[in-house]
């Protein structure tokens, strides 16, 4: 069974401030830095369906869900939802995407906890 990250998924729109820059640049760079894909998902273009489909099956869904949703994708298939942004506003979804990065995207981990 492969668990070594393979990319990592972000659901945005370039109109939220949650996700850009707040969220996207930093997991581009973290995907990056790890030598994994990143795979933008902006809901206002072709990508809708792709997104709808990932926070379906393993995000915070709802008709109208939040973004940006950050999932990570592993060797074996699994993908596991690791962030919403928080409609309370920029500055709780910046220190989400901080925590994040410091504790499941350090540069050392390369698999599923």
């Amino acid at each position: 069974m492969d668990n070594r990250l393979k990319a990592i998924h972000v659901v945005y729109a370039e109109w939220c401030p949650h996700c850009v820059p707040t969220t996207v640049e930093p997991m581009k760079k973290s995907a990056a830095d790890l030598g994994v894909k990143y795979v933008p998902h902006d809901i206002d273009t072709d990508e809708v369906k792709a997104a709808d489909e990932l926070v379906k099956k393993y995000g915070d869904w709802s008709p109208d869900y939040i973004i940006p949703q950050v999932f990570l994708e592993y060797g074996d298939g699994s993908i596991k939802h690791v962030l919403t942004g928080y409609s309370e506003g920029v500055a709780y979804t910046k220190k989400a995407v901080e925590n994040l990065l410091s504790s499941q995207l350090n540069p050392g981990l390369k698999a599923a906890n």
